[in-house]
């Protein structure tokens, strides 16, 4: 597994050369956050599917 560092640098060196600082800590922010979430599942934290139906039926009506 690659360290943060390298991690980051891999994803910069893959976005397109007129990009701004910003579009790049967007980026890196949507990253962390989905890694986040995926180590959560992971973990068993996530929700199941039927709940997930359940709680969006009460907030569709």
């Amino acid at each position: 597994m690659q360290n943060i560092k390298s991690q980051v640098i891999e994803i910069i060196k893959g976005l397109p050369e007129n990009i701004t600082l910003d579009d790049i800590m967007e980026e890196l922010y949507f990253k962390s956050h989905v890694d986040s979430g995926l180590k959560e599942l992971d973990e068993g934290k996530g929700i199941p599917h039927e709940e997930v139906e359940v709680r969006f039926s009460k907030w569709l009506k």
